[in-house]
């Protein structure tokens, strides 16, 4: 294998080892979500036309699940290499910052996804939903989360211990997630809140994906992939530059 064949590699294993704490409790989350709100709020809230709500919950929780695992992975590996004193052998290398950007971006891609598909297979058998647009689900499921494991190299740069990685998701990356639409229709919200909402790019990801399954959303699909991408490539760049200039990792 080359140099960031074997550093995905690496990456991979890592989260892979522990799937029990990275890839299943997290899937038992958005069950639980599934199984208290679906059953709570099913008969009180409406959606789209001839929508269950069960239904429209199930893509929010998949991509919720994608977009904070891919986060995870990315900057919880970092932090830990850097407290560990593990990531001076990692400098050793003659891996280039595009190497590093696809090796945890990618292992990222990887662990958003099987989380994704662990929900979409533990709990699509409760609801009713079809794939109207395969291509705009795996469109938006892969940019939202490249993007994630992007934005968590950022963290994971920054950040010098788990307190500042904890504070960074808690506080940014949680309640951004929670206010994008998984759980409701922007349009069941005041004028305000829902101009609001249009300013929150998690937003995007969410509706977009959920178009896949439905054929309807909040905002036009194309809206939400002009908006997405122009994320995905302002922080993949930022991420390419820190990861070049060695921000908080090089002397």
């Amino acid at each position: 294998m080359t140099g960031w064949q074997t550093l995905l590699y690496k990456e991979v294993l890592r989260f892979w080892k522990v799937a029990f704490q990275t890839v299943a409790a997290p899937v038992l989350t958005s069950v639980l979500y599934m199984l208290i709100f679906g059953h709570v709020l099913e008969d009180h809230v409406k959606v789209y036309d001839q929508v269950p709500y069960t239904s429209f919950l199930l893509p929010g929780l998949i991509m919720m699940g994608v977009l904070q695992n891919a986060f995870a992975n990315s900057s919880s590996s970092l932090v830990q290499s850097k407290i560990m004193g593990s990531l001076v052998f990692l400098l050793l290398t003659p891996l280039s910052h595009r190497s590093w950007f696809v090796a945890y971006v990618g292992s990222s891609i990887v662990r958003g996804l099987a989380v994704g598909l662990g929900v979409f297979v533990i709990t699509g058998w409760m609801v009713n939903i079809g794939f109207v647009y395969p291509l705009w689900i795996l469109a938006f499921a892969f940019m939202g989360a490249a993007m994630m494991g992007a934005l968590g190299v950022i963290a994971g740069l920054w950040a010098e211990k788990f307190d500042q990685m904890a504070a960074f998701q808690n506080f940014i990356i949680m309640p951004m997630t929670f206010l994008s639409g998984v759980f409701y229709s922007i349009h069941s919200l005041p004028p305000f809140w829902q101009k609001l909402s249009h300013l929150n790019p998690f937003f995007y990801m969410i509706d977009g994906f959920r178009y896949g399954f439905f054929g309807q959303s909040d905002v036009s699909p194309w809206i939400s992939l002009a908006v997405v991408g122009t994320a995905l490539a302002l922080i993949s760049s930022l991420t390419l530059h820190l990861l070049r200039t060695g921000y908080k990792i090089r002397s």
